[in-house]
């Protein structure tokens, strides 16, 4: 079995293979040569390059790695070609089994067009948007309609900005899936993503994915919460005819989006293919959705065709763990992760892409493991999940996971208020990332202080430190402005070391583990402790004066690649204004003139790399 994916599904898929006696296959780009799933299959392939366009989306190199390595079928994971009715083909053209639905089924709903045309003739209610929009249609959506998971989807509020959004999606779109088709539909606010696991005809149940940022969705569950029983039913009757229309077979998803006001519901798109939020169906369901493809694949299908086994059992939540600072509009992150371990245990599953000291790269979806949390009821399941988020230690890569817990432990997500407005809008409070707190920075300095004091050549009988007059107080200051006074009282230090720092405040002491990384004078410093964790990176006491920046810089807010400049030098700009734009695993990103005034230098031009802090222009403020 060859997994024409990476990462976390190939992982996922690579479990299933061996516990059913199939040996694997992994095709690589550059950037994933030394990503886990590489290792873990039987033989691996080489895709040269590491962008998606040259590795991952090139289905002739594809199907070679697998007649090269003597595979027998192919697997697609999700994204890349995962829905693509012409990889397929060609698949199964060289004589290779193809572990997913009939091509035709992934033609009649790879195009959003075409796929709302066929459920508004088999009776299934859809969107409509009109064909020449006015001012008064806003907001709307629009989206690619060859993929889905966020990429070529933007929200357009008014007239003005639909042909600058429109030129994004397709962009994005084109980057993702090959194709920049796109189809605009009515946006509407704060509704509920509910979508129907399908296997062939026959319904497992529901799921609702809600919660989203940039229209990406970051936590799953099933069942739907709050959703009345006939609706319940509708759907799961809307789903199996949307199957049936196009005579089904395989996993596959029908997505649709909910009005809780109305309770009315409307058809989003199919996904021909296993979605990354599986995992709550297998769990509530006892199923293995993998094990049922690769059955229906060689003929041997392990699920009837037609029915419905929607009785489940207990509640199953899913988050999935972006590389990503919720702080700054969720812009993508990359690095080495330092360190990474998630606690597993009773109703935990943990599925991931990386592993302590994985490179995470700008060429690819900012995923790094979806955490899983099954219990017997929902309530358990998000304060289970919650908790092993919490005692996670992930560093040296910025993540969503402390927005994660927030989100588990609010009142409105277990009253089951959930809608896509959770996150954007601000209907929920204290979702955002708290910033560093006073315990963070003193069990940083402390331990800073315990790993100098080891270090240091100590003279017999005096003791670290020493002064013979009395000082100033001594300060450690961090770049986030964090400003740690050496003899502060509150809190007061228990206990220390240079990897853990026991901390007591009104009589509660709060043990932090800390890890120091770097050289001296330049450490950064992770703290983990129960309100979450912070990276502290101390502050020289001197500053270089070459790394002083002009007033104006617009720096890359993360490493890409730059995909259009928008003006000249020497052009004038307004506040809002767009400079250029970056590209980063697989998304758009607008970098805009601050305030109006005018381009005094470019210092990128397209298709140039840059680093995260990279000076891209000089905008001059107008008088």
């Amino acid at each position: 079995m060859l997994v024409a994916n990476r990462a976390e599904i190939a992982s996922r898929v690579f479990r299933t293979c061996r516990r059913l006696g199939i040996e694997t296959v992994a095709v690589h780009s550059d950037a994933d040569s030394g990503l886990p799933y590489v290792r873990e299959a039987d033989v691996a392939v080489r895709l040269p390059g590491s962008s998606p366009a040259d590795t991952y989306l090139r289905g002739d190199l594809l199907v070679d790695a697998a007649l090269r390595s003597g595979a027998d079928a192919v697997h697609p994971g999700y994204g890349f070609l995962s829905e693509n009715a012409a990889f397929a083909r060609a698949v199964e053209d060289a004589g290779l089994t193809w572990v997913g639905p009939t091509p035709e089924s992934i033609e009649a709903m790879g195009s959003k067009i075409r796929a709302k045309e066929i459920m508004r003739a088999a009776g299934v209610p859809v969107l409509e948007a009109p064909p020449v929009p006015t001012e008064g249609d806003f907001p709307l959506l629009v989206k690619a309609s060859a993929g889905g998971g966020g990429r070529g989807m933007r929200v357009v509020r008014s007239l003005e900005q639909l042909p600058w959004e429109i030129g994004l999606a397709e962009k994005e779109a084109l980057s993702a899936f090959g194709d920049g088709t796109l189809l605009v539909e009515p946006y509407v606010e704060r509704g509920r993503h509910v979508e129907v696991q399908v296997f062939g005809s026959t319904v497992l149940g529901e799921r609702d994915c809600s919660i989203q940022r940039r229209h990406q969705k970051v936590v799953e569950e099933a069942p739907a919460p709050n959703l009345p029983d006939e609706v319940r039913s509708t759907l799961h009757e809307a789903a199996r005819r949307a199957a049936d229309a196009i005579d089904y077979r395989g996993a596959g998803t029908v997505e649709f989006l909910y009005d809780p006001g109305s309770a009315r519901f409307w058809f989003l798109e199919m996904n021909t293919r296993l979605q990354v939020e599986h995992p709550v169906t297998e769990l509530v369901h006892g199923v293995d959705l993998v094990a049922m493809q690769l059955g229906e694949g060689l003929d041997t299908p392990l699920v009837p065709r037609g029915g419905s086994t929607t009785e489940g059992r207990g509640h199953a939540i899913e988050v999935r763990l972006y590389a990503e600072d919720p702080a700054a509009d969720h812009q993508p992150q990359s690095g080495v992760l330092t360190r990474f371990e998630i606690p597993e245990g009773e109703g935990i599953r943990v599925d991931a892409g990386y592993e302590s000291g994985s490179t995470v790269s700008t060429f690819y979806d900012a995923m790094l493991a979806k955490v899983i949390c099954h219990a017997p009821d929902r309530a358990t399941a998000a304060r289970k999940l919650a908790d092993t988020l919490a005692r996670a230690r992930i560093h040296g890569v910025t993540t969503n996971r402390d927005q994660l817990v927030a989100v588990l432990r609010s009142e409105e997500f277990l009253a089951g208020e959930v809608s896509t407005g959770f996150l954007s809008e601000g209907l929920v409070t204290g979702l955002r990332p708290s910033s560093t707190s006073v315990e963070h920075g003193v069990a940083a300095a402390i331990a800073l202080a315990e790993k100098a004091g080891a270090e240091r050549t100590v003279q017999r009988g005096v003791p670290v430190g020493w002064r013979n007059v009395r000082s100033q107080p001594q300060r450690v200051e961090f770049t986030d402005g964090t400003v740690v006074e050496w003899w502060d009282r509150h809190p007061s230090v228990v206990a220390a070391s240079p990897a853990s720092v026991t901390l007591e405040t009104d009589g509660v002491r709060t043990t932090y583990d800390v890890t120091i990384n770097g050289d001296p004078g330049r450490e950064w410093v992770d703290v983990d402790g129960p309100t979450g964790h912070a990276r502290l990176t101390r502050k020289p006491r001197f500053t270089d004066p070459a790394d002083a920046l002009a007033s104006g810089s617009l720096l890359a807010p993360m490493p890409g690649t730059v995909v259009s400049v928008a003006v000249e030098q020497g052009a004038a700009v307004t506040a809002g204004q767009p400079v250029l734009v970056l590209e980063a695993m697989k998304m758009q990103h607008t970098v805009a003139a601050p305030y109006d005034g005018v381009v005094t230098t470019i210092d990128v031009h397209r298709g140039q790399q840059v680093a995260a802090g990279e000076v891209l222009a000089v905008v001059e403020e107008s008088a």
